[in-house]
């Protein structure tokens, strides 16, 4: 019989964290198999064996197979001692920068949800500001990372020891423009223009001046200009050079989703149908993509599930082109990615648990 794989969750506090409990208790290939959830724990919960999930989420009580199930105190030799073979770090960029070599050491495999090994090159990477950069341990952990994002590589993905989960802006872009660039229709020169809207969710759980209900209720603002932690990425994953990306976030006044606007000009005159065998030729096999043919996406269609779901327009000149995306920050954006990347890593259905 195949041996069950035993994972655990490190991070489960914030809304991230929530959606992978809530996703990998329910996973039909992890029955038997409850995650192990560690984290930082005060003496007195320590004493009780830890932080009941359904007191650090109430939302998750009832049926989802978390009573019982706590965040205990991190350590290594409890993770071992559990025989975890695969973690989900769901915490902080400068954390995951620390554990993941440990966790590699010890043999067991990483999916990474922070931004600490999504960019292979030191120029992206420059906006985190890792203290360890340069450093030999992390040069050799980069080269060994895995960009999460299983509609672009699936093959690296199978095996892989560390896979760094997209972020939640890039997916939604990246997925909507690179069958296109990689097909060779995109006039690069002109320039690609990335609008995107993101729910409140995406700055996680912590409270800011920004986020908070009076300042977000009501309102949409644009932010991080130029520097939003998610350009290299697009950089990277696109395949273009800086002045040709223009990528804005914006704030808007919802709990989750994200709607992404793209403009494009196209080399040559393009119909629907050219535009639409490009994306249907890419995305073959691609269980957690919906390609809109009569319409465009909306937030409320992909919200709460794993999908990204892309449509498109072409004026009537066929050389201009608007790619709509959406999905869900916090599932396809985040946990549902990391499930499905789970998924392909172990060779099970890619969309197992996520439907």
């Amino acid at each position: 019989m195949t041996k069950t794989v035993q994972t655990a969750v490190a991070g489960v506090t914030g809304y991230a964290g929530a959606e992978l409990a809530r996703l990998l208790v329910k996973h039909p290939r992890l029955k038997g198999a409850a995650p192990v959830f560690v984290g930082r724990v005060d003496e007195k919960d320590a004493a009780r064996g830890g932080v009941p999930l359904t007191e650090i989420h109430p939302g998750l009580a009832g049926g989802y197979g978390i009573a019982g199930l706590k965040q205990e105190p991190f350590s290594w030799d409890l993770l071992v001692e559990r025989g975890v073979d695969v973690l989900f770090m769901a915490t902080p960029h400068e954390q995951s920068r620390e554990w993941a070599p440990e966790a590699l050491k010890r043999g067991i495999a990483v999916i990474d949800l922070s931004g600490a090994w999504r960019l292979n090159e030191a120029a992206n990477r420059a906006v985190y500001a890792f203290s360890d950069e340069g450093s030999e341990q992390a040069a050799a952990l980069q080269a060994q990372a895995v960009y999460g994002a299983p509609e672009l590589h699936r093959e690296k993905i199978r095996g892989a020891r560390l896979i760094a989960n997209p972020g939640c802006y890039a997916t939604s872009v990246i997925l909507a423009v690179r069958p296109l660039v990689a097909a060779g229709l995109v006039d690069i020169e002109h320039g690609i223009i990335a609008d995107s809207k993101s729910g409140v969710s995406g700055a996680g759980k912590a409270a800011t001046a920004k986020t908070h209900f009076m300042y977000a209720a009501d309102n949409l603002s644009a932010y991080g200009i130029f520097g939003h932690r998610h350009t290299g990425e697009l950089l990277e994953q696109i395949g273009i050079a800086p002045e040709n990306m223009t990528f804005t976030p914006h704030l808007l006044p919802i709990p989750r989703g994200i709607l992404s606007t793209i403009y494009v000009r196209f080399k040559e005159k393009q119909t629907r149908e050219s535009v639409a065998k490009v994306y249907q030729e890419f995305f073959k096999g691609s269980p957690m993509v919906r390609l809109y043919a009569k319409e465009l996406p909306q937030i409320q269609y992909s919200v709460r599930t794993n999908y990204c779901d892309i449509g498109f327009a072409i004026d009537k000149s066929g050389r201009r082109g608007i790619v709509v995306s959406c999905l869900d920050n916090l599932l396809k954006g985040a946990s549902g990615q990391a499930v499905q990347n789970l998924n392909v890593r172990m060779g099970w259905g890619e969309a197992e648990g996520l439907e």
